[in-house]
């Protein structure tokens, strides 16, 4: 294999080096804008994740799986995150380029592996996106009581989610600084909110509702054949409604609700001082996120018994009403469809941008790597709008949330890896940010990623082989022989 610096040129693994990666963001056809600041990100890492999670998942969680126990099943959830996000602030502040962990995949791992990660990304934000999409049609619904869906012959168009993904997407061609002023000002409103739930709800929190706080377990139709996590299917350990498998099936489940932290890390080429401000983005927002998510399910299950919650409608505004305060429910709908509004902005910005990276490397079409004269990647906003809008306006997406999990997940394993093996591949680089006490917090950062990847249930993992099979037949038909590096010379 012939190697011209750090960067191998040949085979499924040839690297891209970091020094190659950052020579790259200055290409004048494809140079995005630095506007973003610190607090620009941190708007953004709680912008995002503040959204379908809080206002929805908490209160089907605690009525369909754990109990009173969610509140726990986030804070596990946040661990494993927390772990993962020090692997990302530590290559975001030494490889500040945008496309995340595709990037960072891209100069450990190789193509192959990049490629496979990048695939993943396109799969985690282009279907978060759309199933946040929905979720914001749905409260659209309810405010206005108005349908926002209609049939087109024997098609159900849902009219709501195609238009917020079409507003957003303007909203992003036309700059990302931008779209961080108008997410500043909803991330704001959601968040007051969010705390005028935990205040309100505080009062009318009672003891015996806590009790059982890990309810015994149930066997439910839910824990059998497919629907099981993979765990049980191979363990033969049980459903997993309720009891301690139910808790550790939720916190699998509520890490849908932190999904978005990492898009910080995808922002890195357009921040003006990445090394320092990148890592508080990505750790500050997850500091925040946290703490308001562990209150607002502790205050919930406290104003009601579990058992109430139980089903596929309830909200956070549904404990609300069970206490004869419909004007809160109103309020919160208001909050939550501010609050979903930012989420599907921000997703659809880090499927953008990973994009953007991979059109770079000749992975998906060049041109799509093309940017605007206001620094904006123009081309892939319109494709990523068109192809979100489809999802969420046509595709009945489901259960298919748990699809955005495990890809999530998936990713974090492959950043927490790397973090070890560039530290031995490259311990020159300048670190901005480093992991403590390296190799463990990456070790276990994978450790917890995957004990979460296998609470998930059988028929999501056989989606993602699915899914994961189609990305290696178009690696390998067309993006490895229009990649860049196969065609620099030896």
């Amino acid at each position: 294999m012939t190697r011209i610096g750090n960067t191998p040129r040949r085979g499924l693994f040839r690297v891209k080096s970091v020094e190659q990666s950052i020579r790259d963001t200055d290409d004048p056809d494809s140079r995005l804008r630095k506007d973003l600041t610190a607090w620009d990100l941190i708007v953004f890492g709680v912008a995002v994740v503040i959204g379908a999670g809080i206002f929805t998942l908490t209160a089907r969680t605690a009525g369909n799986v754990a109990g009173p126990s969610v509140s726990l099943a986030f804070v596990f959830a946040a661990i494993a995150c927390a772990l993962a996000a020090l692997c990302y602030a530590e290559f975001a502040s030494t490889l500040p380029v945008a496309g995340s962990a595709y990037t960072y995949s891209f100069a450990t791992f190789g193509e192959f592996v990049a490629w496979i990660i990048g695939w993943d990304l396109i799969l985690e934000f282009a279907l978060a996106a759309a199933v946040v999409a929905k979720g914001w049609s749905l409260y659209l619904g309810e405010v206005m009581t108005v349908s926002s869906s209609f049939m087109l012959g024997s098609v159900k168009i849902d009219w709501g989610a195609v238009l917020i993904v079409a507003v957003i997407g303007v909203l992003l061609a036309t700059g990302t600084k931008i779209s961080s002023r108008v997410s500043l000002v909803i991330t704001s409103i959601k968040i007051a909110v969010v705390v005028f739930v935990v205040a309100l709800g505080a009062f009318y929190i009672k003891a015996q509702n806590f009790s059982p706080y890990i309810p015994p377990s149930q066997p439910s139709e839910t824990g059998e054949g497919l629907h099981q996590s993979l765990f049980s299917f191979v363990t033969g350990a049980g459903g997993s409604t309720f009891g301690w498998y139910g808790l550790l099936a939720a916190a699998s489940l509520v890490f849908f609700a932190f999904i978005g932290f990492d898009v910080v890390a995808t922002t890195a080429e357009e921040t003006r001082n990445p090394q320092k401000a990148v890592p508080i983005g990505i750790l500050g927002s997850l500091a925040i996120v946290t703490v308001l998510y562990v209150a607002v399910s502790f205050v919930l299950t406290g104003m009601v018994n579990y058992t109430e919650l139980a089903g596929d409608e309830s909200t956070l505004a549904t404990a609300f009403a069970l206490n004869g305060m419909d004007w809160a429910k109103n309020l919160i709908s208001i909050g939550a469809l501010a609050g979903l509004t930012t989420v599907v902005m921000v997703l659809m910005l880090g499927q953008t941008r990973v994009l953007f990276a991979m059109a770079r490397d000749g992975l998906v079409p060049r041109r799509l790597s093309h940017t605007g004269r206001r620094g904006t990647p123009v081309r892939t906003t319109v494709l990523v709008t068109v192809v979100v809008a489809v999802l969420a306006g046509v595709v009945p997406l489901g259960t298919l949330e748990e699809m955005v999990n495990i890809g999530t997940l998936f990713a974090f394993v492959l950043v927490s890896i790397g973090v070890i093996v560039l530290r031995r591949t490259r311990p020159d680089l300048e670190r901005g940010f480093r992991v403590p006490l390296v190799p463990l917090v990456p070790i276990l950062s994978v450790l917890a990623c995957v004990w979460l990847m296998v609470n998930l249930s059988v028929e999501t993992w056989l989606r993602f082989v699915v899914w994961m099979l189609l990305g290696l037949i178009i690696y390998f038909v067309y993006s490895r022989h229009h990649s860049v590096l196969a065609h620099l010379p030896p």
